[in-house]
């Protein structure tokens, strides 16, 4: 039986994720601050999907937590066959208005963690032959707004180059670009996303099932939703001076 591991699996995308693969018979490792809410997700999951579920808390902006989770990763005695490295969240200011703390924290998990976890991930993934890993970025990478964008940025192009590396090796690796995802990610952050239409808003359910067959596919970009591939497409051909505008993802930022 394959086991996952996932970050930020106590809530939204990450606890999404958690559930769909539970529900495909797969064992999970799932990791995020809260170990409350992850003993309560590890009793659901075990009790409706018949799965182990082991519970790892850490906060990813902590070094010492990260390469906890990393050398579960690198456990050749407990392989991990998927990684979902989902962890993360924004900041409501922009980067001027932010403490510097803050922005190093923000970086720390949305950027290093991903990198150490991915690279633990990888070698003993390359080593077995086999496995997978997903990075969720946003459609926001594609923009040029504050640190969130670029660290989604950093992460979409990663992923690329990481999965060039793997090429061959039966080891794939997916960045997923949502958009607006219905989850308590943006009551967090104190973004609400007034502005932004019906239509604009995914469902983490949906986005999640079709993340997981664009890894069976080898998609090395998975972006859901019609009208967000629409709009990927576009902002990969419009001018940088138009996307750093920044007026495409302004308008939904609280005052």
């Amino acid at each position: 039986m394959a086991t996952a591991l996932v970050t930020g699996a106590s809530a939204g995308i990450g606890k999404t994720f958690a559930t769909e693969l539970a529900s495909r018979g797969h064992d999970l490792v799932v990791v995020a601050r809260n170990t409350q809410r992850l003993e309560e997700l590890k009793a659901e999951l075990e009790r409706r999907h018949n799965v182990a579920v082991e519970v790892l808390p850490a906060d990813l902006s902590e070094r010492l937590d990260v390469q906890l989770v990393a050398d579960r990763l690198a456990d050749p005695a407990r392989p991990i066959d998927l990684l979902v490295n989902n962890a993360g969240y924004g900041l409501k200011k922009s980067f001027l208005q932010n403490d510097i703390r803050d922005e190093e924290e923000l970086l720390a998990v949305l950027v290093r963690s991903v990198v150490v976890l991915s690279h633990a991930a990888a070698t003993a993934m390359r080593e077995r032959g086999h496995g997978a890993i997903i990075n969720v970025s946003s459609v926001a990478g594609f923009l040029a707004s504050g640190t969130y964008s670029a660290a989604k940025s950093y992460v979409t192009v990663f992923s690329e180059s990481l999965a060039g590396e793997l090429k061959g090796s039966g080891v794939t690796v997916t960045a997923l670009c949502p958009g607006f995802t219905r989850t308590e990610f943006h009551d967090r952050a104190g973004i609400k996303g007034q502005g932004a239409p019906d239509f604009m808003w995914l469902q983490a359910d949906s986005l999640v099932k079709e993340c997981l067959d664009d890894v069976d596919k080898g998609k090395v970009v998975s972006i859901p939703g019609a009208q967000y591939k629409l709009i990927a497409g576009a902002l990969r051909v419009l001018p940088r001076p138009i996307v750093r505008t920044g007026k495409l993802v302004r308008r939904h930022r609280p005052k």
